[in-house]
């Protein structure tokens, strides 16, 4: 009986937070399915050394269930989902809880995230609940666990069966993040979406190019931060210009790891459709440095290198050094782009890989990708880039290859330095 229980309260609690998620709505809140843990506001305490209290701040309500597993004894949290930030073990855990032998979380497949506890001795399950602000639509988790017989604990263990929650992985996997080549921090990816302000771009139907890839800009971000293991920076959010210098300035100012850039273009004449992702051609390098060398701040050049006084040879030089290691890296990422986007959406551009001399794929220390979307010129393309469906699929598929290039890249970074 112990344990029909134990799982009727999983599962009520799962039911609870879809309503208090719905009641949002209803406040006006944006409900993206992504709640951002306020590591702060957020803590894992042991009043006596027995008892455990859990609670986590987040951003607003999500779906979410808990329950205890045996051999070994576990409390696991699944959340649809939790971005987790920045947050470490050590910040979670305050005052050195006893019950507690280990703390892990993470993301464990796209749109379903993890919080394991492993304890050192049966509890159970005395309280759980979601509070949601209805001014704010943040959301508190609290779980209160005390001492059970180890037995009373093996009958309650079990993740309660739900559907829609049957095919995640075992309670014991979360996924490593994805992080940058020296592992430090999550991968700071730089979106930049084309034109803006007095500069729409092509225009078709009534349809802007600045007003899709910004809105698809968005949709991206929102999916990378949902993913987990990435930072994302806008080089705009909003209808303004923003000249192409200034968006590589906005990315090293920042220590991009990455680099995209967002287009749909027209084309006059002819027929084309599907997405191409540009990297810069080995032709252009050249030219490239010798402009960005004539046109730039000099302590713009290189993150992390003045080169104010130098001259022209030295500059180019360093930059030359910096493309033998980024352009590789850029022409990596277009790959891994294509071959998702391919999976994801269906047809692409028929040489769906290409270089080319753009402005914003010029930053010598940068690995950098141009991605066109689509072509406004065709009226098949122009319906999939107004497509919430559509924009899901290619994001997901744009995330997709961002974190397998990432590793990827992380790894070989990692060879070279052996």
């Amino acid at each position: 009986m112990q344990g029909m229980i134990g799982r009727i309260t999983a599962f009520w609690i799962m039911l609870t937070a879809i309503a208090i998620g719905a009641g949002g709505i209803a406040h006006g809140q944006e409900f993206s399915a992504l709640a951002r843990l306020d590591a702060a506001r957020s803590e894992i305490t042991s009043p006596d050394g027995r008892r455990l209290e859990i609670a986590l701040q987040l951003s607003q309500a999500v779906p979410w269930r808990v329950f205890t597993l045996d051999e070994p004894r576990r409390l696991v949290l699944e959340f649809r989902e939790v971005d987790w930030g920045d947050a470490a073990a050590s910040t979670l855990l305050k005052g050195d809880p006893a019950p507690v032998r280990d703390l892990r979380f993470g993301r464990i497949v796209p749109g379903w995230s993890r919080l394991v506890l492993e304890l050192g001795a049966p509890l159970g399950i005395e309280s759980a609940g979601m509070k949601t602000d209805t001014t704010t639509g943040e959301a508190r988790v609290e779980i209160a666990l005390e001492p059970v017989a180890p037995e009373a604990f093996a009958a309650k263990a079990g993740a309660p069966r739900v559907a829609g929650w049957e095919d995640l992985p075992p309670p014991a996997e979360v996924a490593p993040a994805v992080r940058r080549q020296d592992g430090t921090r999550p991968l700071l990816v730089v979106l930049d979406p084309g034109h803006g302000g007095i500069d729409p771009g092509a225009e078709r139907a009534g349809l802007r190019e600045a007003d899709l890839v910004l809105a698809f800009a968005r949709r991206l971000k929102e999916a990378l931060l949902r993913r987990g293991g990435f930072d994302v920076l806008l080089t705009r959010d909003g209808d303004f210009f923003v000249p192409l210098a200034e968006r590589l300035s906005i990315a090293r100012a920042a220590g991009a790891d990455v680099f995209i850039s967002l287009h749909a273009d027209a084309l006059e004449e002819g027929k084309a459709r599907g997405a191409t992702i540009y990297t810069l051609s080995q032709e252009a390098s050249d030219e490239a440095s010798q402009r960005l060398a004539e046109s730039h701040d000099r302590a713009d050049l290189l993150a992390g290198v003045d080169l104010s006084g130098q001259d022209d040879e030295i500059a180019l030089v360093l930059m030359d050094l910096a493309r033998l290691d980024t352009q590789p890296r850029s022409e990596a990422l277009a790959q891994a782009l294509v071959e998702a986007l391919r999976g994801g959406v269906g047809r692409l551009y028929k040489h769906p890989h290409q270089s080319a001399s753009f402005s914003v794929l010029k930053a010598a220390d940068i690995p950098s990708v141009l991605i066109e979307l689509g072509f406004l010129s065709s009226e098949e393309d122009r319906a999939n880039l107004v497509s919430p469906e559509w924009q899901e699929r290619a994001a997901r598929a744009i995330v997709n290859a961002l974190e397998v290039w990432a590793r990827a890249d992380a790894a070989e970074a990692g060879l070279l330095r052996r």
